[in-house]
């Protein structure tokens, strides 16, 4: 009977000590190729060579990222800075631990029949933003041109608080909406408009870019050196996903829509998008570059009146864990 417990109780230490590290991801939005990286290293087996069982979370337009880490539903998020930063100083310890994603995809998308002809030509018009912290970047380039957002006259501008679809501008709402390079962007073409018809400003070409799709946690859990090592092993392993994506970007299409649940996604939109997401992720390799960083808080410091943060932030980022995935 002992030597039967005493077996038992082997198996049961065995299999303990090789269970895999359990770890939520919280996506920004919904299950599509802009999160696919995450959904290779989980159909490629990356996570499970890494010793994790990862489960993906897709958000979508009810869903906060920062609350879901603040509530304990998820160990890890996907957020783009300005909305970490402004979370971080009004109490929320966030911490960058990777940045996947090396440039920003935000664009403004407008009519090219309106009169616009570069950025300083964008006053006294209408001009689709999202809000929901994405308006950040926006209220930065606009406070950086000396527009002001009071409404359509000269020298300011009238803010049209946009959903995240593209009927203000097909409709004619707005001379022009946020877009994103690998999403929005492509459904304006698809509903039959020429890029002829268009001009376009990417906030990457304007220097006001902010960090986006970066991953996420609690600055407490970084006092844990368990909870370090999985990040470490999760971070390495997403990265291979990344970059398996990139080479191979209509058979990472492919994956996403497997694990698109809701059916809603289509393969031409999601291998476009992916090229359109390779783009970004290219020339990163987690690392977060601090010149980006340091480019993303003056941006958002410059908010003039109503500024997104209102001091440097101070531990908003660290590089432990990508030091240790990269080294591994």
């Amino acid at each position: 009977m002992k030597t039967k417990l005493a077996a038992s109780a082997l198996a049961l230490l065995a299999s303990q000590a090789f269970a895999a590290d359990d770890v939520t991801l919280q996506l920004k939005w919904v299950t599509q190729a802009q999160f696919a990286g995450y959904y290779v290293a989980l159909e490629n087996g990356y996570y499970e060579d890494a010793d994790l069982n990862v489960t993906v979370l897709p958000g979508g337009p009810d869903i906060a990222p920062t609350q879901v880490i603040a509530g304990g539903g998820a160990d890890v998020i996907v957020e783009w800075m300005p909305a970490a930063l402004a979370a971080r100083e009004n109490g929320l310890p966030l911490v960058n631990i990777a940045q996947p994603f090396k440039s920003s995809g935000m664009m403004l998308t407008c009519w090219n029949d309106v009169g616009i002809e570069g950025p300083e030509t964008l006053a006294n018009r209408t001009l689709g933003v999202w809000f929901f912290g994405n308006e950040y970047p926006f209220l930065s380039w606009m406070s950086s041109l000396g527009i002001a957002t009071d409404g359509k006259a000269e020298g300011s501008v009238e803010v049209l608080k946009q959903g995240f679809n593209v009927d203000p501008l097909l409709q004619r709402q707005a001379d022009c909406i946020s877009t994103m390079t690998y999403n929005e962007y492509g459904q304006v073409l698809d509903a039959g408009v020429g890029e002829e018809e268009l001009i376009t400003f990417k906030y990457q070409d304007q220097g006001v870019a902010t960090m986006e799709d970066g991953l996420y946690v609690l600055e407490e859990n970084l006092s844990d050196e368990a909870f370090v090592d999985k990040m470490s092993r999760f971070v390495a392993a997403s990265m291979q996903g990344w970059k398996w994506a990139e080479e191979n970007p209509e058979e990472a299409a492919m994956i996403v829509l497997d694990y698109d649940e809701t059916g809603a996604q289509t393969e031409a939109h999601q291998i476009r998008m992916m090229g359109e997401v390779a783009k970004l992720t290219a020339g990163s390799n987690g690392a977060l570059d601090e010149a980006d960083y340091q480019r993303t808080v003056d941006t958002l410091l410059a908010g003039g009146s109503d500024p997104v943060i209102t001091k440097q932030p101070e531990g908003a980022w660290t590089s432990v864990i990508t030091d240790k995935a990269l080294t591994n």
